[in-house]
């Protein structure tokens, strides 16, 4: 019972309460976090002294008594004894000096009446030693994802309602967080994560309260999947194009690589044109780590790379096709050697083929070095690198038909590669019918 003046509580250095006229203060050197009783029948209300320790430890709490009191005073110290609901004596000192403290304490409640002559001061509080521990384990891993898995312990915080003895426990406010490096990337305790990471990697798992207790553990991901990727040098130019791959693949295993070199697009379409079978588009499988590889003819082709990480259980695989195609230029003309205009729909027209050419002018002229025909193009179109033109249907000016007979032509015209093309040569004009 307090007979004179009125009394304050603080948590020295971290937590500081207080009351007006103070001629005491009890303090907890070394709290880390503080709360007050919720009794549901005690009508005041006291201090709760959260001291954070390692697993398990339970007498790490300490209390320390001062006053403005002169002369000699003392301090007379009790613990709060669960089983019969009361005060017992702990310890008991009377000194000048205006401080007294007890440490190494037990989890629980205590009481400290300071007396000197008629006066008496009287504070409470509780302490607790609050330690956590955890672990933290890799307990599914396949290729698509893999699960970290946290479990921990925690002491609990109960004090007892000093009106009725009952236990009250203290909600800590407990959370988790998994991160990897600085980077915080799970608030739960079991996550799943998917497209794990090609390289081992390390998890830690951070366990904390509302009292600035934590602990920590980690745990290393041993990575078991694999990502393609490559590069080519060069993905474009003339024919014959040699072109070399270069594997850059993460965590996949050395000699399991697989590449798929597909047809050129433009004679997967042709076919494609003239069937309704599936059509096969693959020209070679490599296995080679960092292949490389000719493209004898022209044309606009793909690369598939098939990447392998074995492991234990599993074995994952992982694919990557080339973001732009590899595109083989080759300027060519292709003429024909016989042409029958006749009137039977076979041959009847001079049609020549051209080859990733821009543009073109094609002169035809009879054995006596006269030109008898001229035709060119500056809009030469196709699929990809191909185009088909009518260039003469054997007729004169004036719509006379053209004698039988030897004839030349001279082809002039630029490539899609931007270089200048020549071609000449000679084709038989037929008129007969067989």
């Amino acid at each position: 019972m307090m007979k004179k003046g009125s009394f304050y509580l603080f948590i020295c250095a971290w937590f500081l309460f207080s009351l007006p006229a103070a001629q005491a203060q009890l303090t907890a050197p070394g709290a880390t976090g503080a709360t007050e009783t919720e009794y549901t029948t005690f009508p005041e209300t006291d201090n709760i002294f959260i001291f954070c320790t390692e697993n398990e430890v339970t007498e790490a709490g300490a209390l320390q008594a001062q006053t403005s009191l002169e002369g000699t005073i003392t301090f007379t110290w009790e613990q709060y004894n669960a089983e019969t609901g009361d005060f017992e004596f702990y310890f008991s000192e009377s000194t000048e000096a205006q401080t007294s403290a007890i440490s190494s304490l037990e989890n629980g409640g205590y009481r400290v009446t300071i007396t000197q002559g008629e006066t008496e001061i009287i504070h409470r509080a509780w302490v607790f030693s609050n330690w956590i521990s955890a672990s933290a384990s890799v307990t599914e891993s396949n290729c698509e994802s893999f699960t970290l898995t946290g479990t921990f312990l925690s002491s609990p915080v109960i004090y007892y309602d000093l009106g009725t003895n009952a236990e009250i426990e203290v909600f800590k406010d407990l959370r988790v967080e998994w991160k990897q490096g600085e980077t915080t990337v799970a608030s739960v305790l079991t996550p799943q994560f998917f497209d794990p990471p090609t390289s081992d990697t390390e998890y830690s798992l951070r366990v904390y309260d509302r009292f600035g207790c934590e602990t920590n553990a980690s745990v290393m991901y041993e990575s078991i999947v694999t990502k393609a990727k490559f590069s080519v040098d060069p993905q474009n130019g003339e024919a014959p194009l040699t072109v070399a791959f270069s594997n850059e693949s993460e965590n996949g295993d050395p000699g399991l690589y697989e590449w798929f070199f597909y047809r050129s697009l433009d004679d997967i379409k042709r076919e494609a044109e003239t069937t309704q079978q599936p059509i096969d588009s693959i020209m070679i499988v490599a296995y080679d780590d960092n292949p490389v590889y000719t493209y004898e003819n022209s044309g606009t082709y793909n690369v598939k790379l098939v990447s392998k990480k074995v492991s234990e259980f599993h074995t994952c695989v992982d694919t990557f096709y080339i973001e732009d195609h590899i595109v083989v230029d080759t300027s060519f003309v292709a003429v024909p050697n016989v042409f029958t205009p006749n009137g039977d729909g076979v041959n009847d027209l001079f049609v020549v083929k051209f080859w990733s050419m821009k543009n073109i002018k094609i002169s035809i002229f009879n054995r006596w070095g006269k030109r008898i025909h001229f035709w060119e193009s500056s809009d030469v179109r196709g699929f990809e690198d191909t185009y088909t033109a009518t260039v003469w249907d054997g007729r004169l000016g004036g719509g006379r038909f053209a004698s039988p007979g030897v004839y030349y032509y001279i082809i002039e015209g630029r490539g899609r590669d931007d270089k200048s093309r020549k071609a000449h040569g000679f084709f038989h004009l037929f008129r007969g019918k067989d």
